[in-house]
């Protein structure tokens, strides 16, 4: 709400603006000052803004210094609030955890990131396929995603499993979805499309994506070698006899 308020300074009784631009409004002596018009409550775009960034802010404070040394303290001064306004949100550090590590995990396998174009060349649909999800479970950051989850899984039961299926479900449903789409051409075999994609998806991702678990990332003629070798294996066990 806007508003001015009057000063009254009995010091100062001139008709100048002080270095403060405190100017006179009535009798000598008495002056007003404009103050910051105070905000309403924040728009909903502001509202998801400050919610993103806090979200932010809280899971580089935990890649950065891990869970049990970094303070509510901290994700408040990275994200630019105050603490209070922090614990409107959290009430404690555990709960931050909870809510923003999964909510970053999901961003690993976003749905429209693994949007893929169906063609009649089911190889070339699979290796396109592989190479994306290659590169997403070996990403840097998501690799640190996935090594605090796994650290800090025995002692947040209730994150494991969301850790598991925010970082692999997604991918998975698409892939299962042009299975079913190559099935139903008669171009392959598939009884379980979710389960044979799951099989997919650990002849391709799981060696790359234990390897950067432990920093050792591969070059990408390595990792091509990898990928086509199994999509033949795949294909093998998948095409009609």
């Amino acid at each position: 709400m806007s508003h001015t308020s009057s000063v009254t300074n009995f010091l100062q009784p001139h008709n100048s603006c002080n270095a403060r631009g405190v100017r006179p409004a009535t009798a000598a002596g008495t002056y007003t000052s404009r103050v910051t018009t105070r905000r309403g409550r924040p728009t909903r775009t502001e509202a998801q803004e400050l919610d993103r960034r806090v979200r932010e802010a809280a899971v580089e404070a935990f890649l950065e210094s891990g869970y049990a040394a970094t303070s509510m303290d901290a994700i408040a001064r990275a994200a630019g609030i105050t603490r209070k306004t922090l614990y409107a949100r959290y009430p404690d550090k555990r709960t931050a955890f909870l809510d923003v590590i999964p909510w970053a995990l999901s961003g690993i396998a976003d749905d429209d990131s693994f949007t893929m174009t169906d063609t009649d060349d089911l190889e070339a649909d699979l290796i396109a396929f592989g190479r994306l999800a290659i590169a997403r479970a070996t990403h840097p950051r998501n690799v640190k995603l996935k090594r605090i989850a796994m650290t800090e899984a025995a002692q947040f039961p209730e994150f494991a499993v969301a850790a598991d299926s925010m970082t692999w479900a997604p991918r998975q449903r698409v892939l299962a979805d042009l299975l079913r789409r190559h099935a139903a051409r008669g171009r392959i075999e598939v009884d379980d499309a979710e389960l044979t994609a799951e099989h997919f998806l650990t002849l391709v991702e799981s060696v790359p994506a234990r390897l950067a678990d432990f920093g050792i990332f591969r070059t990408e003629a390595q990792q091509d070698r990898h990928l086509r070798s199994a999509i033949r294996l795949f294909l093998l066990g998948t095409t009609p006899r």
